[in-house]
Parts: C-alpha cells; sequence; structure tokens
C-alpha cells in the first residue's frame, strides 16, 4: 500500500499526569504514516486525487495545541481519529514522542495504528 509520511511534526501541548506538567505546554513530536492510494494523483498530477497533507497537518497543529490530555496514548488517538476523518486514508500509524518524560533518555514515545471501520 502507498504512503505519505509527516516527519517530526514538532508541536507543544499540555501533556501529563502530574501537576508541573499541566502548567506549561510541553514539546511533543509525531511522525504520522497515512496510508492510502497514490495511484491516482501519480496518474492525474492533481491535488483533489490525494490526501490533502497540507490541511491535515493544520487540522492537526490546532487540535494538539489546544488539547490537555492527560496520556500520549489519547494524544496519539486523538490525531488518528483526524487522519481518518479523510475516508481515502485507509490506515493511519501515529508516532507521539514527549521528550521530557523521563530524565536520562532522549524520549517516551507511543506508536499507535488505526484503519478505517468496516462495515
Amino acid at each position: 500500500m502507498d504512503k505519505i509520511i509527516i516527519r517530526d511534526l514538532a508541536l507543544r501541548a499540555i501533556i501529563g499526569t502530574f501537576p508541573e506538567e499541566r502548567r506549561e505546554k510541553q514539546d511533543v513530536i509525531f511522525n504520522i504514516e497515512l496510508f492510502c492510494d497514490l495511484a491516482p494523483a501519480g496518474k492525474s498530477d492533481r491535488l483533489d486525487d490525494t490526501v490533502d497533507y497540507k490541511t491535515l497537518k493544520k487540522n492537526i497543529i490546532a487540535k494538539v495545541e489546544s488539547s490537555d490530555f492527560f496520556l500520549i496514548e489519547r494524544l496519539a488517538q486523538s490525531v488518528a481519529d483526524i487522519c481518518l476523518a479523510d475516508k481515502r486514508i485507509l490506515k493511519v500509524k501515529v508516532m507521539v514522542d514527549k521528550p521530557a518524560a523521563l530524565r536520562f533518555c532522549r524520549s517516551v514515545a507511543v506508536e499507535i495504528e488505526r484503519e478505517q471501520p468496516v462495515w
């Protein structure tokens, strides 16, 4: 399956369970894989035939920067839901890194995969 990859989208959000994490926004980094059929756009060279990743990125930024979730798992799910709102995206993989989560390590990350519901 084809995919579009959004790499290292660095945003800031209120995220965490401890009081000190709830006071100020922290850095979070997203890597998002969008599984979709890119053949129509490859043939037509038209934006209408593919996922508009610029608009998708804007929607993700708006959601993340206004959010105040306790868990990065919930933050990842929220981003997956935004992506799957576009029915052309058949599956999404979302990785959220929280660089300041633990001392002595670069980051802690959660990765989830979600698919369009099958009816």
